[in-house]
């Protein structure tokens, strides 16, 4: 019987290259020269701050990292944005909130997408992931793009553990 894991985490890796990447294009761009604009990761909180004198730059900062995280793989759906709020000293912040794991809305929202994507293999929640195993690897996969792609779906979704 075929199966796979389906979880919900960002490549801790991934983000610190994209992160790294970020700060390099921010260093090198013209607009940002003599700035003190900066996205950092806090990996205790799992959150992404970004800092900087005015909105644009923020929103700039914001734009180089999707870039990034984009071409690192790293998808977006799993991050939440905060508004930009002043942080004294004349500076700005942002505060992009990822989550991961499932929560019991996210454990709800999976069962019933399951149970409406007419799925006639086994599901099982066990230890932050879900347990997916049916008798064709075809229809695991056509599963795993539905429940990815569908419009109600806030969690960035990974594969693991794929066993023929």
């Amino acid at each position: 019987m075929a199966s796979f894991d389906l979880v919900s985490k960002i490549d801790e890796m991934e983000l610190q290259n994209a992160l790294k990447n970020t700060e390099k294009q921010i260093i090198g761009r013209f607009d940002f020269k003599g700035s003190d604009a900066m996205a950092d990761y806090k990996e205790d909180e799992n959150v992404i701050e970004i800092s900087a004198e005015d909105d644009m730059k923020i929103k700039s900062i914001l734009d180089i990292l999707r870039t990034n995280m984009g071409k690192r793989g790293i998808g977006m759906r799993g991050m939440k944005e905060s508004e930009i709020t002043s942080s004294g000293l004349k500076k700005k912040k942002m505060t992009l909130t990822l989550t991961s794991g499932f929560d019991k809305d996210a454990q709800k929202l999976m069962n019933r997408l399951l149970k409406e994507s007419g799925f006639k293999g086994k599901t099982q929640y066990m230890d932050e992931k879900y347990r997916i195993e049916s008798k064709s690897i075809d229809e695991l996969q056509t599963l795993f793009q539905f429940l990815r792609s569908h419009k109600e779906m806030t969690l960035e979704l990974s594969m693991q553990n794929l066993k023929r």
